[in-house]
């Protein structure tokens, strides 16, 4: 390297890359591939008798990277410290500068929040010094962390069972998910029963435009039916009835268009538009920001940066958008105004919202340069920041009531007269709206009509649907719990201990995870509760801002946390999970198995363990036989802890279902059927056979009166 060459760091082998053709002769760019020093992983780290004092080591295996680095910067004439720009990344620049021999407070520190030539050289033009409030902010998470971590796992794993473990923000997520499947567990459905039928006009003699209703109100009060007597007595009253239009009602609504992502939104739209989980979310988007190879242009960054909190937007962005707007659909899909959004009132609004980089590079100009799940990402970001600045859709709609007196059936509809916004994009729902009629009948007020296909129909009240990794992202931003680089880590942290599971999106606790919330719960209360979580986010904020010393949230936190340890110390020495015996005799020395509970749940293990090390699978059968050699199927977990089925004569049998058989054959295709049930409760039996996919309505038998009661 040349003696006045200027060293510039950065956390990513792929930034480096990217910023080194930016930057050109004069610079060299080096990848410190993330942290270069964190505390020992053989010891607590952080001395809680001498004002929280931190021991820092280089991390095993950055010792070579380090060394390369810093003899890079003895011959630079000027060191650089070009890091993400958050809390972390303000962190590794100051281990960086302490290992490099840099002053802190000199102007070494760059930041940008886009990988594009025009913010990576405006960065070097202006550097600025570490700051100091960020690093502390992240030194006082790094040790509340390291001491529920540290403190609690030593204790459980010594006093309950090897192998369990807390953390402070998994903790709370688990809490979560045990609490969410609690409440289902204790729901209590209602019945209730909805009178629909088609409508037609007396102009409409050929019955070619039928129209639904709904009975809305019965006998001049709102129709509220929970019974099938009810039901009965209402459908002979609409039955009966001469009904006339009695009122029709026309307005308009505006649907505004959605703010441009933050870290949580995008993972959370990821999840139910693309089936992404956090995790591979932010692997793919990670790339997009870090750069990608386009051909001739070299390696770009295409978005800005992925860890944010705020839906705000640069002028420049908004002018570029604004002109892309105007060019290629019409001043009729330009608002007057950019449309400004409000984000929420405890967000840090450090960076901008995630947005392309350069709004002419469409996601069809960049697609042969990326991967499949690269192009689905950055399409779903691009479509979202330019959807952002247009003006709101118009619907038209009609609410139509026909009456007989004291009983009201309604018709609601509507229709789009002005596309806006959604002729890009739409949001995604994290479960199935209500379908809405979109076209509306000709009537005038006092025509009759007549009524046909008059129906009762049951429904139960759902309880609170499973979270999915979207909506548990969403639960914890509402809650204040963890922030935007914290959401998909945590979530992949609580599934690969296998305190939660996740099957077909939904995640579910496993025994595991109850039993570690169980003891949580009853002895590091504060941990696991989402306010006391929240609270210690806003201090650590306030750190972040200069408005609160480190020190001080650790002394806050520590002497409740040291009593609880002490205290549970004592009295989970009392706790005795003792075995559950089972029927079944071990093969190896004879004693009488006994139930175990392991990451994947329960199994049986030898009681005379470590003398006698055997274990069993808990064979689960479900009573069908196996489709293709006769033997008995039994419900298994895979290694990811997803539910299959597959046949008792493995391996010399190789059947396995992710769908539940149901020991019958479609008679179309005959293929074995299987059985699908959606979160309503709904059953069907579905063809495994991809080509056929034959569907069977499962028609339960009337429940009797008084049976069940």
């Amino acid at each position: 390297m040349a003696a006045q060459a200027k060293l510039v760091i950065v956390e990513s082998p792929a930034k480096a890359k990217t910023i080194s053709r930016f930057l050109g002769r004069g610079y060299k760019v080096e990848a410190s591939q993330g942290h270069i020093r964190d505390l020992p992983k053989s010891q607590l780290g952080v001395d809680c008798e001498h004002q929280f004092e931190m021991k820092y080591i280089t991390i095993h295996g950055r010792g070579k990277i380090l060394a390369k680095i810093r003899k890079e910067a003895k011959s630079a004439s000027k060191v650089f410290l070009a890091t993400d720009p958050d809390r972390e990344g303000e962190a590794i620049s100051w281990h960086l500068a302490l290992a490099l021999g840099v002053d802190p407070a000199s102007k070494c520190r760059v930041e940008f929040n886009e990988v594009t030539k025009k913010a990576v050289l405006a960065a070097i033009q202006n550097p600025r010094s570490i700051d100091m409030d960020r690093v502390d902010a992240q030194q006082a998470r790094r040790a509340l962390d390291r001491l529920v971590g540290y403190k609690i796992s030593p204790l459980l794993w010594a006093k309950v069972k090897k192998g369990l473990s807390a953390g402070r923000v998994q903790s709370v997520a688990t809490r979560m998910v045990v609490d969410r499947e609690q409440e289902i567990e204790d729901f209590i459905p209602e019945e209730y029963w909805e009178i629909t039928a088609k409508a037609f006009s007396e102009a409409d003699r050929d019955r070619k435009a039928p129209f639904d209703v709904r009975l809305y109100s019965l006998r001049g009060g709102k129709a509220e039916i929970h019974s099938t007597s009810e039901a009965e007595d209402a459908q002979r009253t609409v039955e009966k009835g001469h009904f006339t239009v009695s009122q029709i009602r026309h307005s308009e609504k505006k649907k505004m268009p959605t703010p441009p992502f933050t870290t949580s939104s995008l993972q959370q739209e990821a999840g139910r538009k693309l089936n992404f989980t956090t995790q591979k979310t932010m692997q793919v988007v990670q790339a997009l920001y870090e750069g990608i190879e386009l051909g001739k242009e070299g390696s770009q960054g295409l978005v800005t940066y992925i860890r944010t909190d705020s839906v705000r937007i640069s002028e420049d962005a908004v002018l570029s958008v604004r002109e892309f707007i105007r060019n290629k659909y019409g001043e009729a899909f330009l608002p007057a105004e950019p449309n400004v959004f409000k984000g929420r009132s405890d967000a840090q609004d450090a960076h901008e919202a995630i947005r392309p980089t350069d709004i002419e590079r469409t996601p069809d100009a960049v697609k042969p340069f990326l991967s499949r799940d690269q192009f689905l990402l950055y399409k779903l970001i691009y479509n979202r920041f330019l959807a952002c600045q247009m003006p709101p859709a118009v619907y038209e709609t009609q609410s139509v009531d026909i009456s007989d007196g004291e009983t009201v059936l309604r018709f609601s509809g509507e229709k789009k007269q002005f596309a806006g916004f959604t002729s890009v994009y739409e949001e995604g729902l994290d479960e199935a709206e209500k379908s809405v009629a979109h076209g509306f009948p000709r009537l005038e007020e006092g025509e009759k009509v007549f009524l046909d296909e008059i129906h009762a129909e049951q429904h139960f009240t759902q309880p609170p649907a499973r979270y999915t990794e979207a909506s548990l992202v969403k639960a914890m931003e509402e809650k204040g719990i963890g922030r935007p680089s914290t959401y998909a880590p945590t979530i992949t942290t609580i599934i690969s201990r296998g305190y939660v599971t996740r099957e077909k999106k939904r995640l579910y606790p496993t025994e595991m995870g109850r039993t570690v919330n169980h003891l949580m719960m009853g002895y590091f209360s504060p941990i696991v509760d989402t306010q006391f979580t929240a609270d210690l986010e806003e201090q650590l904020d306030a750190v972040a801002l200069g408005k609160e010393d480190w020190h001080d949230v650790l002394s806050g936190f520590y002497p409740e946390f040291k009593n609880e340890l002490e205290q549970a110390e004592k009295e989970i020495e009392k706790i005795e999970i003792k075995d559950e015996p089972s029927d079944v005799l071990c093969d190896k020395c004879g004693a009488r198995m006994v139930y175990r509970m392991g990451r994947f749940g329960k199994f049986l293990a030898c009681p005379n363990f470590p003398e006698c090390k055997n274990t069993k699978a808990i064979l689960n059968y479900i009573g069908v036989k196996c489709p293709k050699c006769g033997g008995e199927i039994l419900e298994k977990i895979s290694r990811k802890n997803r539910k299959f089925y597959g046949c008792e004569r493995y391996p010399e049998c190789d059947f396995v279902s992710w769908e539940r058989p149901v020991g019958e054959n479609c008679p179309v295709c005959g293929a074995y059927m299987t059985m699908k049930t959606n979160r309503k409760g709904e059953t069907w039996h579905l063809c495994s056979n991809e080509q056929c996919r034959y569907k069977k309505e499962i028609v339960l038998p009337e429940e009797v009166p008084g049976e069940n009661a």
